[in-house]
């Protein structure tokens, strides 16, 4: 029954975005169904990528402040409109555009299926190019949206606009071009299916360099330099977005296949979730190790790490395999975030541990545990370590990390220690202190509850 509701769903959707006019007269040929049936199922794939934006919003807001809530959960819509806009006009050419081996230099300015001359690099499927652009922009976004995780709770708005405007143009689609467009990471074979170094490592280095550069929230850290805890407001919130996530991944991963044909996307699927359910389960175990009691955001986060480490490894690598990934990306996550906590970095949704950290290790992991069948099914690369494929593909991936990391990090503290110097990129202590809802704009996402809490603060002075 499960399998007639599909077939019946990407029917429709073939018929909704191939055009009935392409048919010849005496109805579709093989190749017209071949093509509606692989453009169908990429849209799907780019409707769940989209929807993980809802995770985002539901996690972040969930992860800080009452009084910050509305501001973090509506600046998921900013940038997620801030990189559509970007990537339509310049991300997308200088992205997958023909061009040399470090970006595009053709197809700005996107228009449609008639520049499909202008991108060699997208030429390997079927799918109808407006749809691949769609799919290709949803991941710029999401990339977008973990660098803009790691400034909760003290950047200005226009931090927001602007840094997301260099970063959709100058630094998210030089890298997808390196790996994804035919860059010179390309043509050493580096192995990232859907984008454990491309989108979360870009995004989380970025993010980092700017929690950096912002400093730490008021209150974070006591007299003697230790962390003090400032639990969000809602982790019913959190755990609903990370729920959505997850399930947004699963249009992320095995709908980078861009076909359901031969039912490959089906494994990624299966490594995927083996993946995250490990992940979740080891960064659970290692807060009750570390803490004494089980730790909810902690459970989420390692769900997280696994599914960003298994981004770029799911099609190369075996269940046992991804099991091993998820496993180690959800505990090393955790204690990763404790370590970088109590060195002073001050990372709301601990977004560098749980998309960067978690983005090498599922990078380097390709180069351990790829085997020679599914190298040989995906045509990217050569087997890994661990499968007699000796080091080589093990050393591209690290240059891969090494190279993406610099790039993004060089970058992102240009750009954003100029806004620093010409225009501030942190909010006043009196902004803060009120929450960024009312100070940036005019309201409270909580306008009951926090009218409540500042009656009791006044009564109390």
């Amino acid at each position: 029954m499960k399998r007639k509701w599909l077939c019946f769903v990407l029917a429709m959707l073939t018929l909704t975005i191939y055009p009935v006019s392409a048919f010849a007269a005496d109805g579709p040929t093989a190749p017209d169904l071949q093509i509606g049936l692989d453009t169908a199922f990429t849209y799907l794939a780019f409707i769940l990528v989209f929807f993980m934006q809802a995770g985002f919003a539901m996690l972040e807001a969930g992860s800080v402040r009452m009084k910050n809530a509305g501001h973090v959960a509506g600046k998921t819509v900013l940038t997620l409109a801030i990189a559509s806009i970007c990537f339509w006009a310049l991300g997308f050419g200088l992205g997958f555009g023909n061009g040399n081996s470090f970006f595009g230099t053709t197809g700005f300015g996107y228009g449609g299926d008639s520049m499909a001359s202008s991108f060699d690099s997208l030429a390997f499927s079927d799918v109808t190019l407006n749809v691949k652009f769609l799919f290709q922009m949803a991941f710029a976004a999401v990339s977008l949206a973990i660098v803009s995780g790691g400034m909760a709770e003290r950047a200005k708005l226009s931090v927001y606009i602007i840094f997301g405007i260099l970063f959709s143009v100058f630094i998210y689609p030089v890298v997808a071009h390196w790996v994804w467009g035919g860059g010179w990471l390309a043509a050493m074979g580096m192995q990232d299916y859907a984008g454990s170094t491309v989108v979360h490592l870009t995004g989380a280095t970025a993010a980092v360099v700017a929690t950096i550069l912002l400093k730490p929230r008021l209150g974070k850290f006591n007299k003697e330099g230790k962390p003090v805890i400032i639990p969000g407001h809602n982790q019913v919130f959190t755990v609903l977005g990370v729920i959505i996530l997850w399930f947004g991944w699963f249009g992320f991963n095995p709908g980078s296949a861009l076909s359901p044909m031969g039912g490959f996307f089906g494994y990624v699927a299966l490594t995927t979730n083996i993946a995250a359910a490990a992940g979740g389960l080891a960064a659970l175990v290692a807060s009750w190790l570390y803490f004494g009691k089980s730790d909810i955001p902690a459970m989420l986060n390692g769900v997280l790490a696994a599914l960003v480490a298994i981004t770029g490894a799911c099609a190369f690598v075996e269940p046992w395999a991804a099991f091993v990934i998820g496993l180690v990306a959800g505990a090393f996550t955790f204690m990763t975030s404790q370590w970088l906590e109590r060195a002073g970095l001050d990372d709301p949704i601990y977004a560098f541990s749980v998309h960067g950290i978690a983005g090498m290790w599922g990078a380097v992991s390709t180069g351990l545990f790829a085997t020679p069948e599914l190298v040989k099914t995906v045509g990217i690369g050569q087997a890994g370590l661990f499968y007699g494929g000796g080091v080589h593909q093990l050393g591209v991936q690290v240059l891969g990390v090494i190279g993406t990391f610099a790039f993004v990090a060089i970058l992102s503290f240009v750009f954003l220690y100029i806004m620093k110097l010409v225009s501030g990129i942190r909010v006043t202590e009196e902004e803060e202190l009120m929450g960024l809802d009312i100070s940036e704009h005019g309201t409270y996402g909580y306008p009951e509850q926090m009218k409540l809490i500042s009656e009791s603060e006044s009564q109390k002075k």
